[in-house]
């Protein structure tokens, strides 16, 4: 499958690349001005072939089946995968560790051929068992994973999922042979290929996982250094709490050959200023976020190191629907009526981001949603009143929560003066950091929760089955009947015309409900030090580890 998201950029020269020969001052950076010097001067990053990259949040695990976030995807992108691959630049289908499939002639039954040479970080070969024991686990009920709804477009894993069906030799898996695997679908998946690179896809090593738990443990210390197989490009070697995830190439990998960096470290650092500062000294080569009062100074003064990419994600806010006052519909309404997306965007982002007038995000293939929301304030106010809050009176406390980070604040602190100047409503700020937070909205705890989605693969059903009824991702308590059965028709309808009209219906829904209140559309802005190379930017900002290299400019060298 192919999807195309439209470049969305405010700045000039955004994908530029520093030239060689040419080194970031530090001592300019400090100043907060950017600029740059000739290789006379000494680069502050160690020339050690390891890269430095911040995922800004401390994982809260790294078993693949158990966790949600982009910063553990980050990292277990670098230990596991999965069937098949994705080309960075194109996002088409690519050998992984199978190395060639076929897809019957209805379109619902994959064969798989894995490689000969896979094999497990400890030298274990890789079969096609542990695809089947590890999708078997991702589906068992008390695993409680919250993707597992990723894999029912397998035949019957919903059922097994569900503990309607327990007998997993039903459901559509099977092995031939150590290196054949066949995996039959409930209905024709123009994306299943795409899905393998997603962790809910990655296999397990058996052995490892039931080491030290049982199969449908949680959190178990399977996945500590020392006692982690993966069967990635790279191994875990070290992994310091609230400091450092360090991992080198792994010498068993199939491709081992042809990974260039001998590691990489992964830094949870949270606060953006910090992190800022990190990329300026050398101590981190990429940045995941961008302080919004510095992307000005390196536009102006180093716009080679400032890199704004298209990103197929939305930014949002869920709204706990099943707690007062958020379980009458006005109420959300007159949230979203109330927020001023475009004076957002405009004064606050700066970096190409759109207005959220709808949900799904622009630029994916075949589908175009239509703009349901808008800047009303005094419908706002009259949908309050009429829900018995004029003004803002009488409204039980509500209170903004999110994950610690400067860009989340501001725009919190930004929508919290909107709902206030335009409805009189006092919120209430509250940062968490990322692993508590995750399990305060995990267990919806919570009156509004800062969120967002980022594409798992290009298409629009990606965004739209969080909203399914007791969805793994839905954390609203939303629930509508005729929701789940529009996207279920969508799953099952083969006609492409057909399929986007129930998923426009679908979202056209869950605007007029509004669980959630959608704010922007992302682009995907980091800092990147002029050595790191083979990164190939794309809409998922998927990083496929084995192909980045570093390149340092030759000293004594000129422009």
């Amino acid at each position: 499958m192919r999807a195309i998201l439209a470049a969305i950029s405010t700045i000039s020269n955004p994908r530029n690349v520093i030239r060689p020969g040419f080194l970031v001052n530090s001592v300019a950076l400090a100043t907060g001005a950017v600029a740059l010097v000739g290789c006379g001067g000494t680069s502050t990053a160690p020339q050690d072939n390891i890269l430095r990259i911040n995922v800004n949040a401390e994982v809260k695990d790294l078993d693949p089946h158990l966790v949600t976030g982009v910063p553990e995807h980050r990292v277990n992108g670098a230990l596991f995968e999965g069937l098949v691959d994705l080309d960075s630049a194109t996002l088409d289908p690519v050998p992984g560790a199978a190395k060639s499939w076929e897809l019957s002639e209805d379109k619902r039954t994959y064969t798989f051929h894995l490689r000969e040479d896979g094999k497990w970080s400890n030298g274990d070969p890789v079969t096609a068992q542990d695809f089947l024991y590890s999708y078997q686990r991702m589906l068992t009920p008390t695993l409680a994973a919250d993707y597992s709804y990723l894999l029912h477009c397998i035949q019957n894993a919903k059922a097994y999922n569900e503990g309607t069906l327990t007998d997993f030799n039903e459901v559509g898996v099977k092995v031939v042979d150590p290196h054949t695997l066949v995996i039959t679908l409930e209905n024709p998946t123009p994306y299943f290929l795409s899905m393998q690179m997603h962790q809910a896809w990655y296999p397990v090593h058996q052995a490892t996982i039931e080491a030290h738990g049982a199969m449908d443990q949680r959190n178990t210390r399977w996945t500590r250094a020392g006692n982690h197989v993966g069967n990635g490009p790279f191994r875990l070697t070290e992994w310091r709490p609230n400091e450092v995830i360090e991992v080198v190439r792994n010498e068993h990998y199939w491709d081992h050959e042809n990974v260039q960096m001998a590691g990489i470290h992964f830094f949870p650092i949270d606060d953006l200023q910090t992190e800022e500062r990190s990329f300026r000294t050398g101590k981190i080569q990429m940045t995941g976020e961008v302080p919004l009062d510095k992307l000005a100074s390196y536009r102006q003064d180093n716009p080679e190191v400032l890199h704004i990419d298209p990103y197929l994600g939305v930014y949002f806010y869920r709204l706990n629907t099943t707690k007062p006052p958020f379980d009458d519909v006005r109420v959300r309404q007159a949230l979203s009526l109330a927020t001023d997306r475009e004076s957002l965007v405009n004064n606050v982002l700066n970096g190409g981001e759109r207005p959220a007038f709808h949900y799904v995000p622009p630029g994916i293939e075949g589908y175009s949603s239509e703009a349901r929301l808008t800047f009303d304030p005094e419908k706002a106010k009259a949908l309050l009143a009429e829900a018995g809050y004029p003004n803002g009176e009488n409204l039980p406390p509500i209170e903004i929560l999110y994950n610690t980070s400067e860009n989340h604040r501001r725009i919190a602190e930004t929508i919290q003066q909107m709902w206030k100047t335009h409805l009189g409503v006092d919120v209430q700020l509250m940062n968490q950091d990322w692993q508590v937070y995750l399990d305060t909205t995990r267990s919806m705890n919570y009156s509004i929760a800062r969120a967002a989605w980022i594409g798992d693969v290009v298409d629009p059903v990606n965004f739209l089955e969080m909203w399914l009824t007791d969805g793994g991702n839905n954390e609203t308590g939303y629930s509508r009947p005729e929701y789940d059965a529009l996207i279920q028709q969508a799953y099952a309808e083969p006609d492409g015309t057909k399929r986007s009209a129930a998923l426009k219906a679908a979202e056209d829904m869950v605007l007029e409900d509004l669980p959630i209140v959608p704010i922007y559309f992302y682009t995907r802005k980091y800092l990147q030090a002029p050595e790191v190379k083979g990164y190939a930017p794309n809409v998922l900002g998927y990083l496929r580890f084995q192909e980045f290299y570093l390149e340092y400019p030759a000293e004594g060298g000129s422009e």
